[in-house]
């Protein structure tokens, strides 16, 4: 670039920047380094009249922080705009797809249907369409969850695909392993990421949390029974919100064990909380209806996308809270999963209750965990009101936050 066009450049930014000194760079990474500071507090506003000022330049302005405080503002070539590839079918076959293998999991086979005990394909479609209530819930709830990203990302045009969905028939105990969007582009400052980023959790709620009272209304107290000879069981794992769920629901903090083996109740609690373990056998709980199931999925889903880390949801959150901060949280996420893995086997001395599910997160967290999307503008704070969101979304994680989400017996 000749010197004419940088003095051009520098022209603008000198409008809405004080600029201390200026480093020429290389035209396909960066054009030039500004540092300095801005004129105005106003920055989300000022990005906006400065990318405009260059977009017939083709040059993108990005807004840094150095780490003694000082401003800076990298001049790029702007990105190519790319658009999500239209390949919707792609996105109805993996819809309808998950649709049955979800069907599948909350069919209810008829113990006639199952020679000697046998569950058979014919058996299973039989009664595939008893699946439904179930289907439409939890596909309902993840939906929403990802409906709410897409349309953030419409309102702040960034550019986004449709909703992935993923089956997992007889694999997942919910017949899917959920579903996705991916970003196209980059989000312009950290309100937008953050939008972008509490918007599905709070549009997935919006369902899961009615979901989960009619499930409620459906099912009845029970004692839990152990697994016939030859089978197994399944007890879905308590969060503090879901246990408060059940409470308003049945005024009883469930599931209610037949003895508490001498410990006081505060004591009892927390080991079962935190462990799942001594099985409450013979205890009272509530028998799940297959929606009410889809309602504690949803809620269990949600939390795992507040995880305040990296690229999910939760990351996003404490980011626009944190900045760089945030980062510190990662060692922490992963201390405190490895914590819960080996946690139940250390208070019940025995290996047979470690918690494996965590190990699989500990693994998606270091594969998520150690990216993050930064915006154009990593300058702009969030608001008050955002900043007051963001601190209830995280209040969210810790309420809905399952430490032993399933217990096998």
């Amino acid at each position: 670039m000749t010197l004419p066009e940088i003095d051009l450049l520098t022209s603008q930014v000198s409008r809405i920047f004080r600029v201390e000194d200026i480093t020429v760079g290389n035209p396909r990474e960066w054009i030039a380094r500004y540092r300095g500071y801005f004129l105005r507090e106003d920055t989300a506003e000022v990005y906006d009249q400065l990318a405009e000022s260059l977009r017939s330049y083709n040059i993108t302005p990005l807004f840094r922080k150095e780490q003694g405080g000082k401003e800076v503002i990298f001049l790029v070539p702007s990105p190519a705009v790319t658009r999500p590839a239209s390949r919707l079918y792609i996105n109805v076959i993996l819809f309808i797809l998950t649709v049955l293998s979800v069907m599948i999991t909350g069919a209810e086979v008829p113990p006639g249907a199952t020679p000697g005990g046998t569950l058979t394909l014919t058996s299973l479609l039989r009664s595939l369409w008893s699946g439904w209530p179930f289907a439409l819930s939890m596909m309902g709830i993840l939906f929403a969850h990802e409906m709410g990203h897409y349309i953030a990302c419409r309102v702040y045009k960034v550019p986004a695909t449709l909703p992935f969905f993923i089956p997992a028939p007889l694999i997942s105990p919910l017949g899917t392993f959920g579903a996705f969007i991916a970003m196209r582009g980059i989000p312009k400052n950290k309100r937008v990421l953050f939008d972008v980023g509490v918007a599905g959790p709070l549009a997935g709620l919006v369902i899961a949390v009615p979901v989960l009272f009619i499930g409620f209304s459906l099912s009845q107290l029970g004692p839990i029974e152990p697994a016939p000879a030859g089978m197994s069981g399944i007890l879905e794992g308590n969060s503090l919100g879901y246990l408060l769920a059940k409470y308003l629901a049945f005024g009883k903090l469930l599931p209610e064990p037949v003895s508490m083996g001498g410990l006081p109740p505060l004591l009892y609690w927390l080991r079962y909380f935190f462990t799942g373990q001594p099985i409450p056998f013979n205890g009272l709980d509530v028998q799940l209806h297959n929606v009410a199931l889809a309602g504690w999925a949803g809620l269990l889903v949600t939390a795992l996308n507040l995880v305040p880390v990296g690229t999910l949801d939760g990351g996003h959150v404490a980011y626009g809270l944190f900045g760089e901060k945030a980062r510190k949280i990662f060692p922490i996420a992963i201390g405190a999963l490895l914590a819960l893995s080996f946690l139940p086997s250390l208070l019940m001395l025995s290996l047979g209750a470690f918690n494996y599910s965590w190990l699989l997160w500990v693994f998606i967290l270091f594969w998520l965990g150690n990216v993050r999307t930064q915006p154009l503008d990593d300058i702009t704070p969030l608001d008050g009101n955002r900043r007051a969101l963001g601190f209830f979304v995280l209040f969210l994680f810790f309420l809905l936050f399952t430490p032993i989400p399933l217990v096998a017996y």
